[in-house]
């Protein structure tokens, strides 16, 4: 199974993959006029000022920030210290430097993203809903492409509802229980009914219970985490240079750099920077759409422009971070696996209490992306079966795989969330696109009615 798994990622995650996403991002990037610069600045205003100032969203709705927290929510979790050192261990030091060229371009591609999920969004049962099913359908449809955008909507939905919240959700629990276990000596399958039993807690919440928990949750375990994080590099300070000067060099050699095994081509460092990248920051994949969809803005082109904020954040700032801990300590020449390597950086400082700070972080980090993409996942049922029977037998499913996840071996895991995350990005690129044209429109309009200060947006729902 796992030979097959690898076997298909080879072809699923080769360079043609590896320019669709890099190659969307970069014709993006050129034809919205480098929105990822431009429009950053006003991204973290609006973020920013959505914290200190919160006001109520409508009903059946989140706020712009419970929209990017959900999202960040889903964007920072394993990938952000399992899938660091993994990528580092498999592809080199410079998988770091391309996962970081990913995330750049991808800032872009999520702001696509956003824009049009927010304009294709419709409503189910009072709440709002959208995503790339519901972009792919109404928008190819507009387009005069009825029967493609049905069968990618469809394929695309039945791909995430598996991706997320049932494979990469047993990515998370098997983190979880994995750390638990090696920190605390907890029971990997009694963590995995501990942590689906809280999770249900939240999930029969709704959008309203999620919203909550992500807004606060979310800035505290980031808070947390880095600070930890600095206080072990301000130890490991004598390697911060000769680790950086490593990153770049690698991203462009194929010689052995900073203790790491000769022979890791480009090739190698661009294919685990780029499949670990997208795993953390999920740009282009079309996971994050799905709760951008419903934040309450005056206009689709806002939270398109706050979307970008999480990717920035996800991989330019947490997974940097990760990046350094796991190089500076060496930590990736260890023979560990997964998140062990970024935990046998801390022990190595700090001994079992730094195994046991990484394991409470991560726990938090774990356990929100599995709200995170329990939520999206939910989104796409309500496209395809639009009743609750079938979310309560969706809900009962994640149970299952969350449990599962805590014993399932690590390398299989990973190996199946890759596989199922580059199958999602299939029909949500050509989707994107045919529709950017749409997206460069509604930046035209969004900055006419902002010099005519009457920012408003007419939301037309199916």
């Amino acid at each position: 199974m796992l030979d097959l798994v690898k076997y298909i990622n080879s072809l699923l995650w080769g360079f043609p993959m590896m320019i669709v996403l890099a190659g969307f991002g970069v014709f993006s990037t050129l034809y919205l006029g480098f929105p990822q610069f431009r429009r950053f600045p006003y991204a973290i205003k609006k973020v920013f000022g959505d914290i200190f100032n919160k006001k109520d969203s409508k009903e059946g709705s989140m706020s712009s920030f419970q929209s990017l927290a959900t999202a960040v929510a889903a964007q920072v979790g394993t990938g952000n210290i399992g899938g660091v050192g993994t990528a580092i261990v498999s592809g080199g030091p410079g998988a770091v430097f391309w996962m970081r060229i990913l995330a750049i371009l991808g800032m872009s591609t999520i702001s696509v993203e956003a824009i049009l999920a927010q304009k294709y969004r419709t409503k189910r049962n009072g709440e709002l809903v959208g995503g790339p099913a519901y972009y792919l359908s109404l928008g190819l449809k507009e387009k005069g492409h009825k029967n493609l955008g049905k069968i990618l909507a469809v394929v695309f939905a039945s791909l995430i509802i598996v991706a997320l919240g049932f494979i990469g959700n047993m990515v998370q629990s098997n983190s979880i229980s994995d750390s638990l276990n090696i920190a605390f000596g907890i029971n990997k399958i009694l963590a995995g009914l501990f942590i689906g039993a809280i999770a249900m807690l939240v999930f029969v919440g709704g959008m309203k219970r999620i919203a909550k928990f992500a807004e606060f949750v979310v800035p505290f375990m980031a808070i947390f985490y880095i600070i930890g994080s600095i206080v072990l590099l301000i130890n490991l300070r004598e390697m911060l240079i000769p680790v950086l000067k490593a990153i770049f060099q690698a991203a462009f050699s194929s010689e052995a750099v900073l203790g790491g095994t000769a022979g890791y081509a480009v090739k190698l460092a661009i294919r685990f920077g780029f499949a670990r990248g997208l795993f953390s920051n999920e740009a282009g994949m079309g996971s994050t759409p799905n709760s951008h969809a419903v934040a309450d803005v005056a206009h689709p082109v806002e939270q398109g422009m706050v979307a970008m904020v999480g990717v920035f954040f996800d991989t330019i700032i947490i997974c940097s971070v990760t990046s350094l801990i796991v190089l500076t300590s060496g930590a990736n020449n260890s023979g560990a696996e997964g998140v062990n390597i970024s935990m046998t950086a801390f022990s190595q400082i700090f001994g079992i209490n730094g195994a046991r700070f990484l394991s409470v972080a991560l726990t938090f980090f774990a356990f929100t992306t599995i709200i995170g993409w329990y939520y999206f996942g939910e989104s796409n049922i309500k496209y395809l079966f639009k009743n609750k029977l079938a979310i309560n037998i969706y809900r009962t499913f994640v149970f299952i795989f969350l449990v599962l996840g805590a014993a399932v071996k690590v390398d299989l895991v990973w190996e199946l969330a890759d596989m199922f995350n580059g199958l999602m990005v299939i029909p949500n690129i050509i989707g994107l696109f045919i529709l950017i044209p749409l997206v460069k429109d509604l930046y035209r309009d969004y900055d006419k009615k902002i010099d005519e200060n009457n920012l408003n947006y007419f939301y037309k729902y199916e």
